[in-house]
């Protein structure tokens, strides 16, 4: 009995994990701001808060499943890794 109810733990622990990836995790707490630039073409860019980086794009605020608190878009991207 302890065994089934460990295996059923663990599968229950592994496919919520596993959900995570399929519809974000959540933004990404960590963040920092840049300051409006203009691109070398006259492009102004406004300056943002973005996501730090940290490995995954699964947790960015344009990830899908993922909402960015600043502005209240939510994030359309499929993560490529």
């Amino acid at each position: 009995m302890k065994q089934l109810l460990l295996v059923a733990a663990f599968v229950l622990a592994a496919s919520t994990a596993n959900a995570q990836y399929l519809t974000g995790t959540g933004s990404n707490p960590s963040t920092h701001s840049s300051s409006g630039y203009t691109r070398s073409n006259g492009t102004y860019v406004a300056p943002y808060v973005a996501t730090n980086p940290n490995g995954t794009q699964r947790d960015n605020f344009g990830t899908s499943g993922n909402v960015n608190p600043y502005s209240g878009q939510t994030g359309h991207r499929t993560p490529r890794y």
